[in-house]
């Protein structure tokens, strides 16, 4: 088992108690969660790059957390809610990302050079997608969801198209708008391209 693999684990386990929640873990060993890279070309596009991606996501939403709410936060929001939100807002990219080659070339000579492509099984969405899956386990709360179903901010295929939904739930929901600032902050500031 990588490290990051049992960080994750240990983490899911410790701050999960909702029913379901042992189910959803199972699923995700079955699937390729935890080997998966976080994207094709942009973060964390390694194997297990999901996975450490879902980590610093983690840690950055919990900082960002306390220093917004104070030493009261857990008024605001639970470590569980934290926890299935930010170890979870990219399910939906298990099972998508598929190994291929290329040939490139490498001082002057042609090599196999492998590569992720994309087959989506369940083209669903992005954060729409992960908050389906995740319900299909676990129950979530309407803010869980909110934050998870909008994680991706600007970048979301359905605010590029016009839609204002976005602003709408990170007015009534405001910890969204923090969730999201954490996977930017992870993405950009504690991950690499390979």
């Amino acid at each position: 088992m990588t490290d990051a693999k049992q960080k994750f684990i240990e983490i899911f386990k410790k701050n999960v108690k909702r029913e379901g929640a042992d189910k959803l873990l199972e699923w995700l060993e079955k699937s390729d969660f935890f080997t998966c890279p976080a994207s094709t070309k942009f973060h964390s596009n390694h194997e297990g790059g999901l996975c450490e991606h879902s980590i610093n996501v983690y840690n950055r939403f919990l900082a960002l957390i306390k220093a917004e709410f104070g030493k009261d936060w857990e008024k605001k929001i639970s470590l569980e809610s934290i926890t299935l939100i930010a170890l979870l807002h990219d399910v939906c990219k298990a099972n998508v990302y598929k190994m291929e080659y290329k040939n490139v070339k490498v001082d002057g000579v042609w090599t196999q050079q492998p590569y992720y492509t994309v087959d989506d099984e369940l083209p669903y969405g992005h954060g729409e997608k992960s908050v389906y899956i995740i319900n299909g386990f676990v129950r979530l709360t309407r803010e869980e969801a909110m934050a998870i179903n909008w994680h991706m901010g600007g970048f979301d295929a359905r605010v590029r198209g016009g839609s204002y939904s976005l602003s709408d739930a990170y007015y009534k929901y405001p910890v969204s708008v923090i969730f999201h600032v954490a996977d930017i902050m992870a993405t950009y500031l504690d991950e690499t391209t390979e």
